[in-house]
């Protein structure tokens, strides 16, 4: 009110000359205001176009849609954006990389955060030491000219260190971050045996699950991805931010705050726009890595059914699926380079052309007008003024740049962030038995839908005992609707059946691989079983690995066991001459195709006979070894105590077993006692009729021709 009331009665020159006057002698406090309104406000716009509070590519309509396969990015993937969800799935891995403020990787960005503040000032004295250079040329100063390149080369080695420095703390946090991430999805996709239902995570996310279709590549390539993203997206952002502050603080002390005021408003109103037009790139990458791993996924299947495809002569069926995938792979890449292409143009013509002019101008102020509170100086000092404001507006322009740029390196890294937080979602999911699998027809009657919605109990027990435990395969195909029978130590079984019908299943059970649907399971922990396949598995590693996989020679040592006793293990499967053959315990091959599938099979029975288990799950175990060594192997294992619970068509190992639990395929079995003898003789029984039924046919055509030749014979 005091203004107004000096100003009233007063003309207009008077006025505007009090105004200016007013103006001169409190604008080093406007200045002040301004600078820190101007950092409160870049702060706050920053947070809020990085927050996810507002974005346009989530609200648009019809835009960010690549078609592949008749199918938009929408439709094919989860929406992936900038958004609250990201942050709160980066949050929580954050919490993973870095456990602690005093953690290595706590530590490590501290020193990043140390030397981006040191290249930022070391930018500002470059600043004003370019200006200074050409002022001393345009005022032939020869001496100043020559000493302050010598100060430019002086500085050249601390920018050179520190350059070089950042590039190496930057690619340390990446790998740092890749270990604690890594390591954490391990020990839980990899969790030990002793975590019973809630382990085993590999098995069941490949075999309940749905969600995950290629774990491998999400553990090895996208966390790879994702560590690098987030290691460079710090130095990205904060760097940028940090010199944009800095550098318009210089600037406005130069050409004055209300410059900048107006270079902000012209900037922000076409940054509106920029951040517009700029096409969903979280999205792109999240289906880019999901599209090449099913590319991976196809080349992997080839590997694994090599021998089939060969005997199938599948060549030109599987390449037309590998080319399908790969065409989709290269379309949704095509797609995406053209929408880089325009975004590129619209992005560098705004970012360096448009802005640079708004610089110009701004740098332009104080050579065209003279500034309230400014002297007058010379060319020379005018020259070096705007050499140091041009190289200051170059920078934060820079700055400013790369923190729009960082909003695209920000939508990349949320593509990734879901392809891990997905990982770590299925994982946590599948420990709790919460599955997302798509489930047969069948499974929605209302009968079926009771029982899949049931949840049955696993009590810790020595002898195996199932109390109405339906049999449910992952699909929801309900095999058997309640299954009762009771194995104690030392009572073989014998299972039999038509294929699918439920048999492997069981073991699955009994190796807390699936879950149990209804009624109780009583049973030993799963580190009491093993299982022998019909062809097993041989693990990567030496001969002796072979055997006490997967102990390893430490675990063996403090057992007790030498190799002598592992010599003796074989001599009982008749292999005891391999260890030569192949050239010692510590010869290492690619061991299933080195072996024969019998060799297989006793390697896979040695080991049974190393680890000494409670129960022994054989699935066709002896299908490739000869009657004699499978007589053998079946008395050594009961010698040693082991319970065998045997799948098996083979005549031969009826005699090994007291039990039998047959299934006839269509929901129903039998368990009984098994009598081998009268079992034999029934089979040998059976098999006669069969013959003599196989000859009917024959004696009916013979019947029939020697009825014609009757008959031909009367007829003459």
């Amino acid at each position: 009110m005091a203004v107004f009331s000096t100003l009233r009665g007063r003309s207009g020159q008077e006025k505007l000359a009090y105004i200016t006057r007013t103006y001169a002698n409190n604008r080093p406090l406007i200045q002040r205001v301004l600078n820190i309104s101007f950092g409160f406000y870049f702060l706050g716009t920053t947070y809020y176009g990085l927050s996810g509070a507002k974005k346009g590519t989530r609200s648009r309509k019809g835009k960010g849609k690549i078609q592949i396969g008749g199918k938009s990015t929408e439709e094919r993937s989860e929406r992936v954006a900038v958004d609250a969800v990201f942050y709160q799935r980066l949050a929580r891995i954050l919490r993973i990389v870095i456990p602690g403020i005093r953690s290595k990787e706590a530590l490590l960005l501290l020193m990043h955060s140390s030397l981006l503040v040191f290249r930022t000032a070391i930018s500002l004295y470059v600043a004003a030491l370019d200006g200074k250079i050409v002022a001393s040329l345009v005022k032939v100063e020869p001496l100043q000219f020559f000493y302050n390149i010598l100060r430019w080369l002086l500085v050249a080695i601390p920018a050179t260190w520190c350059n070089s420095w950042l590039s190496y703390v930057q690619n340390k946090l990446a790998i740092a971050y890749r270990t604690r991430l890594t390591r954490e999805v391990l020990s839980q996709y990899l969790g030990e045996a002793s975590q019973g239902p809630e382990g085993k995570v590999y098995y069941k996310l490949a075999n309940l699950d749905d969600r995950i279709k290629n774990p491998d590549q999400m553990i090895t390539h996208d966390i790879q991805r994702f560590s690098t993203h987030l290691a460079a997206i710090y130095s990205n952002l904060a760097k940028p931010v940090l010199d944009v502050i800095l550098y318009n603080y210089q600037l406005s002390q130069n050409v004055g705050a209300e410059g900048l005021v107006g270079l902000t408003i012209a900037v922000q109103s076409t940054a509106v726009l920029l951040r517009y037009l700029t096409p969903p790139f979280g999205a792109y990458t999240a289906l880019s890595a999901q599209l090449s791993g099913s590319l991976r996924h196809a080349h992997s299947r080839l590997v694994e059914f090599a021998e089939e495809i060969a005997f199938m002569g599948g060549e030109h069926t599987e390449r037309l699926l590998i080319e399908r995938e790969y065409a989709t792979v290269v379309k949704h890449e095509n797609q995406v380079l053209q929408r880089r292409w325009w975004f590129g143009c619209v992005e560098e013509g705004i970012i360096k052309w448009l802005w640079g002019s708004f610089g110009l101008v701004l740098c332009g102020i104080p050579v065209f007008f003279k500034l309230p509170g400014s002297s007058i100086v010379d060319l020379g000092g005018r020259t070096e003024g705007f050499v140091t404001n041009r190289r200051l507006l170059l920078s934060a322009s820079d700055a400013f740049g790369r923190v729009m740029y960082s909003y695209k390196d920000l939508a990349e890294l949320a593509g990734y962030t879901a392809r891990v937080s997905q990982l770590l979602d299925a994982i946590d999911d599948v420990k709790e038995a919460r599955f997302e699998k798509v489930l047969v027809s069948s499974a929605n009657t209302e009968a079926n839908a009771k029982i899949l919605s049931g949840r049955g109990e696993v009590i810790e027990s020595k002898d195996i005992q199932f109390e109405n435990v339906p049999i449910v395969t992952p699909n929801g195909d309900i095999l058997l609707r309640s299954l009762s029978f009771q194995v104690q130590p030392g009572q073989h079984l014998l299972i039999v059946g038509p294929n699918g019908c439920g048999k492997s299943s069981l073991f699955r059970i009994l190796g807390d691989l699936w879950p149990v649907y209804g009624g109780v399971v009583r049973k030993p922990p799963s580190s009491q079983f093993i299982l022998i396949p019909q062809r097993p598995y041989l693990s990567l590693g030496t001969l002796r690995d072979q055997i006490i996989y997967p102990h390893s020679v430490k675990d063996m040592n403090d057992r007790g066991v030498t190799d002598e006793d592992l010599l003796h293990i074989l001599s009982v499967v008749q292999m005891e001459n391999i260890v030569d053959r192949e050239g010692g315990w510590e010869a290492a091959r690619e061991w299933r195709e080195s072996l024969s599938g019998g060799d297989q099979q006793k390697i896979a029975w040695a080991r049974l006979f190393y680890h000494r288990p409670k129960y022994a799950v054989l699935d066709e175990a002896t299908s490739l070894v000869p009657t004699d060594v499978e007589s053998l192997m079946m008395e050594h294992a009961t010698n040693l105590g082991i319970t065998l619970l045997t799948v098996s068509h083979r005549p031969s190992l009826w005699k090994y077993h007291h039990l039998i639990l047959h299934f006839d395929g269509q929901g129903g079995y039998v368990f009984t006692k098994l009598d081998a003898e009268k079992r034999l003789a029934l089979q040998e029984e059976k098999q006669a009729l069969e013959t003599k039924l196989l000859e009917v046919p024959k004696l009916k055509a013979r019947l029939a021709e020697l009825r014609v030749a009757v008959e031909e014979e009367l007829d003459h």
